[in-house]
């Protein structure tokens, strides 16, 4: 499949200080590295790609990949790949904000922090004490709380249960060790340390000379078996500069938001994964154990390892670290599902800002058999420069500085939007750039697909998953992914395959099948003026 990056999670820099997988402004039109959109922009194969290709066959990759699972549930797949002895670890849990539940949103945001902060064993100087002061904090918190959402709160009270709180707070600080958890590995030669949040999942990484594989897994099992709410008020409080910074004070942040909220009637992928102001300021040390008792069980994760490693040594390892790793419970399945759209939606937004322009129609999920048509669709409209719409509207017409396109918006594991984005050049009226969306899908509906298209997507594909699985820790990663999302990482090869079956008459379908205005939504920024200012 197409491999599609955003708006993926913002990596981090440093886990001490972690990013919210929020959408950041948009980047100038030929920039591949935009953090913002899935961008489908892929370089042509070159003779190099050829010859890696056939090493990165599906045949020879299953020699190199030992999978097993626990006895509680626990999935991990070995890759062996001898280039340096190097290793990368990659732990993926099957959770993302579409797992939250009303009043808890930005809660899979907030736990991804506490990973963070430690153990009962790392990360405190005396974490008996440590817990009893973390329990009294939460519990004036949640006093405090309460008070505050009262219709009358009593001002009085208020500022002595606060006062009692920062109190609490203060004490639980002096036991704290800053960042010894990332201290340690990066001592011991970890790079990469990283993590993610998105609608669907959440995943932690970082590589590490071979031979430190054993502390990989006593580190890891320690953080996950024995979470700590350590610092939790004060990551809280890092996370609302978050949004602030990249919602709040972002038009771009403010379009998103606006934008799944008006798509989305029912279906959780209404809520980004930062969250609403009021609930992070809600969610207390209480919600955030549940939610990792409820998402952070064995059975809905997977360590997936790529590097000079023994297979056989990593399951012993595994047995050793994670074995003891209780069960628990499934965790609890999302059965919301969006009603149909009754009719085509539409909002502006009036800002002191850049105009641009969004369009999703709901489509399917990545496990539907029209994912993969909608992804070589996405290819065709959209992939580089040659694409029809950047061809039309950034380079021939010159209406706009970019434009981009991907299926599964703002999640693909469940029926999400494809998602159309521009930015018009100035003085373009964004309806000029919707007509001329609307007639290249009516192109395509009416049969204007030349072959010659479809491989040129195929091709770039295929050059993509070479670049995506030619480092360690991006094989590890996209197999984690693949099988986390889809239970088996071949699912990266067979959508290849799957691609070489579509033709153009698929496309047609798809077109016909998704694309119709009642189940549209029309977002845009348009640059507000003096005279509608002063309305």
């Amino acid at each position: 499949m197409i491999p599609k990056t955003i708006p993926s999670p913002v990596r981090k820099q440093k886990a001490p200080a972690p990013h919210t997988p929020v959408p950041h402004a948009p980047a100038p039109a030929a920039s591949p590295g935009n953090p913002l959109l899935r961008l489908l922009l892929l370089f042509v194969l070159t003779v190099g790609m050829t010859t890696a290709l056939q090493a990165q066959t599906l045949e020879n990759i299953e020699q190199r990949v030992t999978e097993f699972t626990l006895e509680n549930g626990l999935h991990v797949i070995v890759i062996q790949r001898d280039v340096a002895p190097v290793a990368s670890f990659v732990t993926h849990v099957n959770v993302g904000s579409v797992n939250e539940q009303i009043g808890q949103t930005g809660l899979t945001h907030v736990f991804e922090h506490m990973a963070f902060k430690g153990s009962t064993t790392i990360g405190t100087t005396n974490w008996e004490e440590e817990k009893k002061v973390i329990a009294q904090m939460d519990d004036a918190y949640r006093t405090w709380l309460l008070e505050s959402r009262k219709a009358e709160p009593d001002q009085d009270k208020l500022d002595r249960l606060w006062t009692e709180f920062q109190a609490l707070q203060e004490d639980a600080g002096q036991y704290v060790v800053n960042n010894e958890f990332s201290q340690i590995v990066e001592l011991e030669g970890a790079v990469g340390l990283n993590a993610f949040v998105s609608a669907d999942e959440t995943a932690f990484f970082y590589s590490l000379p071979q031979h430190k594989a054993e502390l990989w897994f006593a580190l890891e099992a320690d953080r996950f078996i024995n979470p700590v709410m350590r610092e939790f008020y004060v990551e809280k409080d890092v996370i609302m500069e978050e949004r602030r910074d990249r919602i709040d004070n972002s038009p771009f942040g403010r379009l998103i938001e606006e934008f799944v909220s008006t798509a989305f009637s029912a279906f959780p992928y209404k809520h980004l994964p930062i969250g609403w102001p009021s609930d992070i300021e809600a969610v207390t040390i209480e919600d955030a154990l549940a939610f990792y008792e409820r998402h952070y069980v064995p059975s809905n994760m997977t360590i997936s390892i790529a590097g000079d490693v023994d297979p056989e040594e990593m399951r012993r390892l595994a047995v050793k670290y994670f074995g003891p790793m209780s069960a628990g419970a499934p965790p609890p399945k999302v059965l919301t599902i969006e009603p149909e759209q009754r009719g085509e939606r539409r909002f502006v937004i009036e800002e002191d800002s850049q105009p641009i322009l969004m369009i999703g129609y709901h489509s399917v999920d990545l496990n539907h058999p029209d994912a993969v048509v909608l992804d070589i669709l996405s290819g065709v409209l959209f992939q580089g420069r040659t694409s029809r719409l950047y061809r039309r509207l950034v380079t021939e017409e010159q209406k706009a500085l970019q434009v981009a396109g991907f299926n599964g918006f703002p999640g693909d594991r469940y029926p999400g939007l494809f998602l159309i984005y521009a930015i018009p050049n100035q003085g373009v009226d964004l309806a000029d750039i919707e007509e001329v969306i609307y007639e290249e899908l009516d192109r395509i509906r009416e049969g204007d697909i030349e072959e010659s298209e479809l491989q040129r997507v195929r091709t770039n594909a295929r050059a993509s998953v070479i670049r995506g699985l030619a480092s360690n820790q991006g094989m590890a990663l996209n197999f984690a992914q693949a099988h986390g999302k889809r239970g088996d990482w071949r699912a990266i090869f067979t959508d290849l395959d799957d691609m070489d079956k579509i033709t153009a008459d698929d496309l047609q379908r798809v077109v016909e099948t998704y694309f119709i205005k009642q189940h549209r939504t029309v977002g845009a920024i348009r640059t507000r003026d003096e005279s509608t200012a002063s309305n």
